[in-house]
């Protein structure tokens, strides 16, 4: 071989081994079955020509914060210890909270935290503080709350850029780099982001909402990346991590507008599908500037969503909150807070806002920012955080086991009861399953949930449930508006395909997979070191290229637990395959979408 033929093998060695870029692109809270070439044509090419993940599952509880920091990190909810949107911290956290309850889609917040759970609250390596820590660019846009969560320490601008809602405000957004924000002006760009406008009106319970996509925000995220921050990477020539988290169709079907308090065509109406084409759209713009840069031959595309949706119940025989007239309430639905006004009832406990005030529900009052029964609002006896189709209640005091009791039999005699678990040390309790058999149990920082309650699911009379899928739920969202977190199929079966240099072409995988598998197949591929063993998700061999592996074989398991008293059982289907465990559906059969008794 000539000198200069060694020359250039050399340099063809190096370039074969120089990473590949990754876009991770998450359409939050899209439906896997809802995506078709008519209705969201981009998504719909990258599962036809890439990898189709179509045994998908989204983690348990299905919002968006805990699903955001098993993407981030591989490892599950019981070890991020993101349990929920909302979750308890202990202590009252300081103005303008003034409550224990933490909203976790709150830059602020997130670094409070931080400050009080170790420096990182997570815990563990996110794939973004790996790539960062390999010599990558990492940038995470979109989404307030979901997008910091990625590279949760990155916080004075000199890490992974992170842009989102709140970027721009010096009270309430993460620092932004000075030469990030100039290039952002240069562009010809506002460097604030825009509110949702339009997008953002909620309605109310006589008052229809949103009838606009999310558009006009996400075309400033697209912007930022496509005119600015792409092209900056392709001038460095640096790979890069790139995390897209697309606001739409989560935030237009949570207020949509076309299905005041009815549930035909709940989240199925015209301006659903704007959102999930919006999305759709932002990403075949992010696509089509890979290839204006040449960068889209040596650049992954996997896209996921946090979790699946619903339309909204609040109907209930059972529950007395329902019997109650509330201002803002439809008469004969139940209010949000329902679950804890429930509580108090059976436990014969005063009822409290989780920051103090009490709450008369009979004078049509209802806690709004979570809630506490005890005599002490500063000491409860109970603390409830709503979080839509489940919700978590913690029992700080000496008397839990007792309790937890108590409020899973309470719990059980509710039509509106889907699926119970009661964390490992206060069971085994008739009619719940543990939390550990979840994924809820781990090394978390933040105080663990006493009793998970997910919220019974049914459909409104489609031919595929998990298209019109309804459930009931904690939220502040009307009946008939969209919403999630239950642990039915219709919730857990999220969208997820990828397509690029290291994926297999038109291949469909049979294989479970899920948002715990994404971060450890992703440094896989790159490399990359996500810090100590433990993590929950597997590496999805079979969906790679230049490989020859079968998928792993699964097996379906089926767990009961012990019935209540009055017959309510938790029943929960999983599959397990490679070692990890992907859940499919769990609660009361009869009262849960996609759950095989």
């Amino acid at each position: 071989m000539t000198a200069l033929a060694l020359v250039m093998a050399a340099v063809g060695s190096r370039a074969a081994a120089a990473p590949h870029n990754v876009i991770l692109f998450v359409a939050d809270g899209l439906r896997s079955r809802i995506v078709t070439p008519q209705t969201a044509p981009a998504l719909a090419e990258v599962r036809a020509r890439g990898v189709d993940f179509r045994n998908s599952h989204s983690i348990y509880p299905t919002v968006t914060t805990p699903n955001a920091s098993v993407i981030a990190t591989g490892h599950l909810v019981g070890d991020t210890g993101d349990f929920g949107n909302t979750i308890y911290g202990g202590q009252p956290f300081p103005a303008p909270y003034g409550s224990p309850m933490a909203p976790v889609e709150d830059d602020v917040m997130l670094g409070l935290l931080n400050e009080r759970f170790g420096g990182n609250y997570l815990g563990h390596t996110s794939l973004l503080q790996a790539a960062r820590a390999k010599g990558f660019a990492t940038v995470a846009l979109g989404k307030l709350g979901p997008i910091a969560i990625q590279d949760v320490t990155a916080r004075d601008g000199t890490g992974t850029i992170v842009i989102d809602d709140a970027t721009g405000s010096p009270e309430r957004g993460v620092k932004l780099a000075p030469e990030i924000a100039a290039a952002i002006k240069a562009a010809g760009l506002p460097t604030t982001a825009p509110s949702r406008g339009p997008n953002g009106q909620a309605g109310a319970y006589d008052k229809a909402g949103a009838l606009v996509a999310n558009v006009e925000q996400q075309n400033w995220f697209l912007a930022v990346a496509t005119r600015v921050l792409l092209p900056r990477f392709k001038a460095e020539g640096k790979p890069f991590v790139m995390v897209f988290w697309s606001r739409d169709p989560d935030g237009t079907q949570h207020n949509q507008g076309d299905s005041l308090n009815t549930f035909t065509p709940g989240i199925n109406g015209p301006t659903t599908m704007a959102a999930i084409r919006n999305a759709s759209d932002d990403l075949a713009a992010l696509r089509a500037s890979l290839r204006a840069l040449g960068l889209d031959k040596d650049t992954d595309i996997v896209v996921t969503a946090d979790h699946g949706f619903s339309t909204l119940s609040r109907e209930s025989q059972t529950s007395g909150s329902a019997r109650l007239r509330y201002p803002d309430v439809k008469p004969g639905l139940m209010p949000p807070g329902f679950l804890a006004i429930d509580l108090a009832e059976a436990l014969g406990l005063p009822l409290h806002d989780a920051a103090g005030p009490a709450v008369d529900p009979r004078s049509g009052a209802y806690p709004k920012r979570g809630a506490a029964l005890g005599r002490d609002a500063a000491h409860p006896d109970v603390l409830v955080a709503a979080n839509g189709g489940s919700d978590l209640i913690y029992l700080p005091g000496p008397d839990a086991p007792a309790l937890a009791r108590r409020i899973v039999e309470a719990v059980s005699r509710q039509d509106y009861a889907g699926a119970i678990f009661v964390r490992d040390d206060l069971g085994p309790i008739p009619g719940a399953l543990s939390t550990s058999q979840i994924g809820l149990a781990g090394s978390a920082r933040t105080p663990t949930p006493a009793i998970v309650v997910g919220f019974r699911s049914f459909a409104s009379g489609c031919d595929d449930p998990e298209i019109c899928g309804v459930e009931v739920a904690d939220s502040d969202q009307q009946q008939g508006q969209g919403i999630h977190g239950s642990f039915g199929r219709q919730d857990t079966h999220n969208f997820m395909a990828a397509v690029g240099p290291d994926f297999r072409a038109g291949f469909v995988d049979p294989a479970p997979v899920s948002n715990a598998d994404l971060a450890i197949t992703l440094a896989h591929i790159l490399e990359l070191d996500l810090g100590p063993k433990g993590h929950s998700g597997r590496v999805m061999a079979e969906a790679l290229s230049g490989r020859d592996v079968a998928p792993p074989a699964s097996q379906a398991v089926t767990v009961r637990s012990a019935p209540a008293a009055n017959g309510f059982m938790t029943v929960l289907n999983r599959q397990d395959a490679a070692g990890a465990s992907y859940f499919d559906a769990a609660g009361m059969p009869g009262r849960t979408i996609g759950l095989k008794p």
